[in-house]
């Protein structure tokens, strides 16, 4: 009898456990779901990975979108529902560094549109300025029905920022020919 409820309490543990795998990812220590919700749509994961600066895990960070893709072109040029999500693993991060990173992003990724975004660069930018902490969450979403990027630092709304432009800019500093991280692109892709 005992031999029987600890091989049942076995399988129910090793179901759970597989329940568990299924709707979340570790990636650097840091728990990625599979999946989040953004304006009634289910997006779901499609590559997670870990941002490093100078041998210091800064940030883990996961791509979510409505359709899967490999394709960082494809991605760019979307103009449906997709999700970019921060988790800071660092209390080296200061809103000032990762504003000065974004920056440096946006200037690889916009070329020769960075004068015309620049003022929604600087209002995005005071959406990252307040303190930041470890395991502080960024969710940069993106809304096709009026052009938007939200953005929102764990789970309040901090802010919106208008246009498609914009979210291929933002989407580019990670996905473009001239990413902040190649690696850290290639897992976003699932590559």
């Amino acid at each position: 009898m005992k031999k029987i409820l600890l091989l049942l309490t076995f399988l129910l543990s090793l179901q759970f456990s597989t329940i568990s795998a299924q709707t979340q990812l570790e990636v650097n220590g840091v728990t990625v779901p599979r999946k989040i919700e953004f304006q009634g749509k289910s997006l779901q994961l499609n590559g997670a990975g870990g941002r490093s600066k100078m041998w210091l895990e800064v940030y883990v960070q996961a791509l979510y979108l409505s359709q899967l893709s490999q394709d960082p072109q494809f991605i760019i040029d979307s103009d449906t529902e997709m999700a970019i999500r921060i988790e800071i693993t660092s209390s080296m991060v200061s809103s000032n560094k990762l504003t000065k990173a974004m920056n440096t992003g946006f200037e690889k990724s916009a070329g020769s549109n960075l004068a015309q975004l620049r003022p929604r660069i600087e209002e995005f930018k005071t959406f990252l300025s307040d303190a930041i902490t470890e395991k502080d969450v960024f969710i940069l979403a993106y809304n096709p029905l009026d052009q938007t990027i939200n953005v929102y630092k764990n789970e309040t709304l901090k802010g919106k920022i208008n246009g498609f432009d914009f979210k291929k800019a933002l989407f580019g500093i990670w996905l473009s020919d001239k990413p902040v991280d190649e690696t850290l692109k290639k897992h976003l892709l699932g590559i």
